[in-house]
């Protein structure tokens, strides 16, 4: 009995050793080189790096302006940095019931001043009317004395006035 693959061939006095036929196989293709397949295997580490090195040798642009569409702000008037830091510093004050140091809190010792009498005039309606009363009362005094305060420019030169 022959199968697709061996033959036996008998004769009368022997029997020889089957032999083997070869099966169609696919069409080979050619092998690819070991170095194009290490070159290959380095591609997607060296691709960063060679944008790099090139970037970094072409010669850098000048600069152009920022294009503004809005227009730098003014500075903020003396008056009313002099009542967000009041108002600030007086909040905080009736949080914690305790001062700092005028200088720790960005105070001229005349901004002091104004922050101890706010502080003062917010305790009792804090205890009578609650919080909100004594926020409302505090950015109203804090406007209120800073823009008397600064009504003429700046008191002097002085950091601690």
């Amino acid at each position: 009995m022959a199968t697709g693959r061996d033959r036996t061939t008998t004769t009368a006095h022997h029997r020889t050793a089957p032999r083997r036929t070869r099966l169609p196989t696919a069409p080979s293709h050619p092998r690819t080189p070991p170095r194009l397949l290490t070159s290959l295997a380095l591609l997607p580490t060296l691709l960063p790096l060679l944008a790099l090195l090139t970037a970094c040798a072409a010669p850098a642009a000048p600069a152009a302006p920022p294009a503004s569409t809005t227009p730098e702000a003014p500075p903020t008037p003396p008056a009313a940095l002099c009542a967000r830091l009041v108002t600030h510093w007086a909040r905080e004050v009736l949080d914690t019931g305790t001062y700092g140091d005028y200088q720790s809190m960005g105070l001229s010792n005349g901004q002091y001043a104004l922050l101890q009498d706010v502080v003062d005039a917010a305790r009792p309606v804090l205890k009578r009317d609650g919080r909100a009363a004594a926020e409302q009362l505090i950015d109203r005094e804090a406007g209120t004395r800073c823009a008397a305060r600064y009504r003429d420019g700046t008191p002097t030169a002085e950091p601690w006035t």
